[in-house]
């Protein structure tokens, strides 16, 4: 059986890591396997066959385990970058250009991305709820708020993170019609219009966890913030009407 003999190491103490690098870690490596693995001749030894070729597979694993234990680990130099006040202004200011180049509404918010997280600014009179949601009421309106069940009539526009429109009704030239509670709205826009009144106007802010589902069916991005200005026209009591095989949900 092989043994690895630890007199036979004849090291050069290094003082640093750096002096270690820059030697080089081949040579090094090198080095230390021809003083740990100098083996006599196994072919030279007599025996049977089967004893000279586990001799040799033996070898080969010595050889791989000092070379892998030889690998130093090396830490991170890599550095979490925190942005201090100074480059969050000039991020916003940024943003502010290019959203004045896409015609964005006024008080649109910011969004300065630092890795996967996303700081959302915007002025003190936007309201963020428990769930994530942000808004911001331009009219409050009158009347009861929608329930599940109840169909919603509105208008909508919807804006990218970079304030560029990418959706409206009032394009369409017709408002959008949705019964709530029927998951015809992705949750975000559903939460954001529950508790508005007929008459209303609100900008809606929609985080990711609350966005669209992912898949190729969808125009929105899975991770970015979606803008929606909207106006509740009115709300609908719905019943099902049901005539022989036929049956539907009429609102009025």
């Amino acid at each position: 059986m092989l043994m690895l003999s630890t007199s036979s190491l004849q090291l050069k103490p290094y003082r640093s890591l750096s002096d270690f690098t820059a030697i080089g870690e081949s040579s090094f490596r090198k080095n230390l396997l021809v003083q740990c693995c100098s083996i006599p001749n196994l072919r030279e030894q007599k025996g049977h066959p089967l004893q000279y070729e586990e001799n040799i597979k033996r070898r080969r694993l010595l050889i791989f385990l000092v070379s892998v234990g030889l690998s130093p680990t090396l830490p991170s130099s890599g550095k979490t970058k925190v942005k201090s006040p100074f480059d969050e202004k000039r991020i916003v200011e940024q943003n502010k250009r290019i959203q004045r180049e896409n015609n964005a509404p006024e008080d649109f918010p910011s969004f300065i991305r630092e890795g996967f997280e996303v700081k959302v600014v915007a002025p003190d009179n936007y309201v963020t709820s428990e769930s994530g949601l942000i808004f911001k009421d331009f009219e409050v309106g009158k009347g009861d708020h929608p329930k599940d069940g109840q169909q919603v009539i509105f208008h909508y526009i919807g804006y990218n993170e970079s304030g560029r429109r990418i959706d409206s009704t009032y394009i369409q030239g017709a408002p959008a019609k949705v019964r709530l509670g029927t998951n015809g709205l992705v949750p975000g826009f559903e939460q954001g219009i529950i508790d508005m009144r007929p008459g209303g106007k609100r900008r809606i802010i929609i985080p990711p966890e609350l966005g669209p589902p992912v898949g190729p069916s969808t125009f929105f991005s899975s991770k970015q913030f979606e803008v929606f200005d909207v106006e509740l026209i009115s709300v609908q009591d719905c019943q099902r009407r049901t005539i022989g095989f036929y049956s539907d949900v009429i609102c009025t």
